[in-house]
């Protein structure tokens, strides 16, 4: 059977990116093509899956020892390796631009924080993203408080207009107003 075609039944019967990937490799001893055929399914790009994988090849797909199967589909999909983009809107990809310059401000986000970041950017989770950047603090020495927060502002009163908006968002705007008061030079 043709493997995207396999992945896409499997993930329709109710299985994980991880889980349909651990299936193929078990039938096919393949873990790279596996992994391709599970983002083919997904609809991820080409091109996209291809980078994606590329990061990843050296680490967890050259040299598979059998039995960890699961495992390797777990980590793929916890690097963002099954992640299904979404296509952003206008607005969105200004709050994205907003993000971005809030990170550059923050003078020394950590990595881990960045690729949830990341993630969450790809698959279009920007409340989780914005309520993530409102809980960290600038760091003081090294970033810009003043500019992280006015940016988080700017960031939170765009998606307060997206449809539906999160109720968390104003509590998280709110925070980010006294927050840029603090940091306001007197």
């Amino acid at each position: 059977m043709h493997l995207p075609t396999l992945a896409r039944q499997t993930l329709s019967s109710g299985r994980t990116p991880a889980e349909t990937y651990a299936l193929l490799v078990r039938r096919t001893g393949q873990p790279l093509p596996s992994a391709r055929a599970v983002c083919e399914a997904l609809d991820i790009p080409t091109a996209e899956a291809t980078i994606r994988l590329n990061d990843c090849y050296d680490a967890l797909l050259a040299n598979p020892r059998p039995g960890t199967e699961t495992d390797t589909g777990e980590l793929l999909e916890a690097l963002g390796v099954f992640d299904t983009p979404k296509q952003l809107t206008p607005t969105e990809l200004a709050i994205v631009d907003h993000f971005l310059t809030a990170i550059d401000a923050h003078g020394g986000i950590r990595a881990g924080h960045q690729h949830g970041l990341t993630r969450w950017f790809t698959t279009g989770n920007l409340t989780t993203a914005y309520l993530s950047l409102t809980a960290t603090h600038p760091n003081p020495t090294t970033g810009n408080p003043t500019q992280y927060w006015t940016t988080l502002i700017t960031a939170g009163e765009l998606l307060t207009t997206t449809p539906a908006p999160d109720p968390r968002i104003k509590p998280a705007l709110a925070h980010c107003r006294t927050q840029a008061a603090r940091a306001a030079p007197a």
